[in-house]
């Protein structure tokens, strides 16, 4: 699951329209029990490439409202599966930043 960036997201209820991807990158750093989970020599490549159900993807965009005003948001993908039923991953929005 590597996913691009969104052109549009819902906060509060509100649509903004993806207009400017400004940053992207990645962390596979394992976190909680996954951490612990693995053997040393498999880590180091694991935290380089990533593993199945780990890894977070993080966005910074300039979006428009409905007003036409600009904002910037960070968020990201969390590839963990919640449970056996949501094996997909989800996104979560961490800030607003002043522009």
């Amino acid at each position: 699951k590597r996913p691009s960036c969104p052109d549009r997201l819902v906060w509060r209820g509100e649509t903004f329209q993806v207009v400017t991807l400004l940053a992207s990158w990645h962390d596979f750093g394992r976190r909680g029990r996954m951490a612990q989970n693995m053997r040393p020599e498999r880590l180091t490549r694991a935290a380089r490439l990533g593993s199945w159900g780990v890894g977070r993807y993080f966005f910074r965009v300039r979006v428009v409202d409905a007003a036409e005003n600009g904002r910037e948001f960070e968020f990201y993908y969390d590839r963990a599966p919640k449970d056996a039923d949501d094996r997909l991953g989800s996104w979560y929005l961490t800030r607003e930043n002043e522009i």
